[in-house]
């Protein structure tokens, strides 16, 4: 390329809503720093914060006040009731919040936390369940004297979260902060839903974004859009920006990718997408991005393309390119950036009370990748037949180290989170040696698998280099399930690995499943007991239930017979495809089971019932447990004495 061409190439990546609020989804931040190292001017814009910020000022909520008032005729939520009624106090102290929350007004605390400050909609109820029967005080047990802070910056989350349902039932039913019109893409077989959304009338939020796409584009003066999407919750609005931009800049070229199109879109067929975009990519997005820009620049053909749908110009069929080239080296992607973001206009929120929670919502981390892919890749149902699961490649430490001095000299900040699937304990060690020997004082967490690998003396090195959490899949807390789905850990050896993490100082999270293929009632309450006692004997600190999925791209997918299930048939795709129903011959109500097993967790992570039967959680009648009570006690004090 000559050097006037590059002067000549601009290209924009972004966020689209719904993604975090307290820090930047990573994308852009990846994309952008790949894109400086190889001298192409690249800009980010996370238009996911801007049309919060937009919305929660006191200029939006007059406009969402209107929307109010014409719904509230004919329907009466108590979010909208109680918006009604204090309507002028939300007006008056929702900039105040804002600047609260991004951490620029501290001493706001006082008022929030004398309850008088803030008008409280229904959200508030959630605090009357933990209510201190001798002080009346609903936080004390929580945040005690000194917790002035972060009891403020609970409340002033549960105050956002009564302005998300407004919006939600005034302005847009499908609107929630982390996820934005989900049921219109998620294993969406045709893009008719989609498609009429997008053909419908503008909402209030489709034209603040429009208006903040617009100004984007304004400051950039971009050649090439990178839109990034990466659930299923981002793609509505992905596509509403695409759509402003196809309607006032028809000559800048859109490109499609994330973690969505890389699971859901591989067999994409529906010609219309193609309305909104001009390029979609799959996998990892460096090669195929660099094929584009050639081709753009006219440095190659389009059939050079990499990993790349596009309509034909002729048959208007999608076509799918694929010049098989070698990836960029992990090691050459680049440092991420995140210059050009609002790095002080993030929000620090606080749904969850739980320490170790609380990291996933509170706090700018600098997001980082110690490897790509994973050392693992058996878990029978994850996706490991795909690139972002089935390429591990990884790193030096020194590589990392530097990586992570130039970020921290960059946004001023030493949090970090690194956010693989499962950090290699190989490299995690060799990391913790490299930046002991810098004296670098960072904070991290990330995710790992509970292997044996992780060693008292290991989780201790961790600890020293600043490791602060963890988190990791226990799922189903049966041995029997556990070699079905191939985890490669068991219960006792899960016990033994977060014990030593949390006797070095370091929080643990678990991620539980319920739902897999054969998993009993009796396998459920059992999970249960075994979570119960990891809580009661301080292996883990936080945890999270999820129902199993079955995806296409799975080995449960791809071999149903092996695990007892039979997979019922998929409508025929053009669009999505990602998600399968299945039969399974034991025939549970995992939904029910799953109320008591969330009712339950949520408990035990703010230290209540754990000494209750476990059979009192759920809704329906359950069988006793037969895990001893003392199971995991037990298998911690034999693997103390050997």
């Amino acid at each position: 390329m000559s050097k006037a061409t590059l002067e000549d190439l601009r290209v924009l990546s972004v966020i689209p809503p719904m993604t975090q609020l307290n820090t930047p989804y990573p994308s852009t931040a990846y994309l952008t720093g790949f894109l400086r190292s190889r001298h192409i001017d690249a800009a980010q814009e996370d238009l996911a914060l801007g049309l919060v910020l937009r919305l929660l000022s006191s200029t939006g909520l007059e406009e969402v006040a209107l929307k109010v008032d014409e719904v509230t005729a004919r329907k009466r939520s108590p979010s909208l009731q109680a918006f009604v009624a204090q309507r002028q106090r939300y007006l008056n102290t929702i900039d105040a919040v804002i600047a609260f929350l991004q951490g620029r007004d501290s001493t706001l605390a006082h008022r929030i936390v004398s309850r008088q400050y803030l008008p409280e909609g229904p959200r508030f109820s959630a605090l009357e369940a933990y209510v201190d029967d001798e002080t009346g005080d609903p936080l004390g047990w929580a945040f005690g004297a000194l917790g002035m802070q972060d009891r403020a910056k609970h409340l002033a989350t549960l105050y956002l979260n009564d302005l998300a349902d407004v919006l939600r039932d005034a302005v847009d039913p499908r609107f929630e902060f982390v996820r934005y019109g989900e049921s219109l893409a998620a294993s969406q077989a045709t893009f008719d839903p989609l498609a009429c959304a997008l053909a419908a009338p503008k909402t209030l939020i489709d034209c603040y974004l429009e208006s903040l796409t617009l100004e984007a584009l304004a400051r950039h003066a971009p050649t090439v859009v990178l839109i990034s999407v990466p659930f299923p919750g981002t793609v509505y609005a992905a596509f509403r920006i695409a759509q402003t931009i196809k309607a006032h800049y028809p000559e800048i070229k859109i490109v499609l990718g994330g973690g969505f199109v890389n699971t859901e879109l591989r067999e994409l067929s529906e010609p219309r997408v193609f309305d909104f975009v001009d390029y979609v990519t799959l996998d990892t997005g460096e090669r195929p991005l660099l094929a584009l820009l050639d081709y753009l620049l006219g440095k190659r053909s389009q059939q050079r393309l990499v990993r790349t749908y596009v309509r034909d110009t002729v048959t208007s069929e999608v076509r799918y390119i694929n010049m098989v080239e070698p990836e960029v080296p992990f090691e050459e992607v680049g440092t991420p950036t995140w210059d050009g973001l609002p790095l002080s206009d993030y929000l620090s929120l606080l749904d969850m009370l739980n320490p170790m929670h609380r990291l996933w919502s509170d706090g700018r981390w600098n997001k980082l990748t110690v490897a790509h892919g994973c050392y693992w890749k058996k878990c029978s149902f994850c996706d490991v037949s795909l690139d972002y699961i089935g390429r591990y490649e990884t790193a030096s430490a020194g590589v990392l180290a530097d990586r992570i001095e130039a970020i921290v000299r960059e946004t001023g900040q030493t949090g970090f989170h690194f956010v693989d699937e499962a950090a290699p304990p190989k490299a995690l060690k060799s990391l913790a040696l490299e930046l002991i020997k810098r004296d670098l004082n960072i904070s991290w967490w990330g995710n790992i698998r509970f292997e044996k690998t992780f060693t008292p003396e290991l989780c201790q090195l961790l600890a020293k280099s600043g490791c602060i959490a963890v988190s990791g899949g226990l799922e189903v807390a049966s041995d029997r399930l556990l070699d079905l789905m191939k985890k490669g850990v068991s219960v006792d050896q899960v016990a033994r690995v977060t014990r030593a993490f949390s006797d070095a100082g370091v929080l643990v999270h678990a991620y539980l499943m319920y739902g897999f293929p054969t998993q009993t009632v009796k396998d459920t309450v059992d999970a249960l007991e075994y979570v119960r006692q990891l809580f009661e004997n301080g292996c883990i600190q936080s945890g999270f239930f999820h129902r199993f999925t079955c995806t296409v791209h799975s080995p449960v997918g791809l071999n149903p017979a092996e695990y007892g299930v039979t997979l019922e048939a998929l409508p025929p795709t053009s669009f999505a495809k990602n998600d399968i129903g299945f039969v399974d011959p034991t025939n549970v109500d995992h939904a029910a089971l799953g109320v008591g097993l969330r009712k339950a967790l949520y408990n035990y992570m703010h230290g209540i019932g754990l000494d209750e039967d476990v059979r009192s959680w759920f809704p329906i009648k359950v069988p006793r447990t037969t895990v001893a009570s003392h199971y995991i006690q037990y298998a911690l004090e034999q693997s103390s004495r050997s």
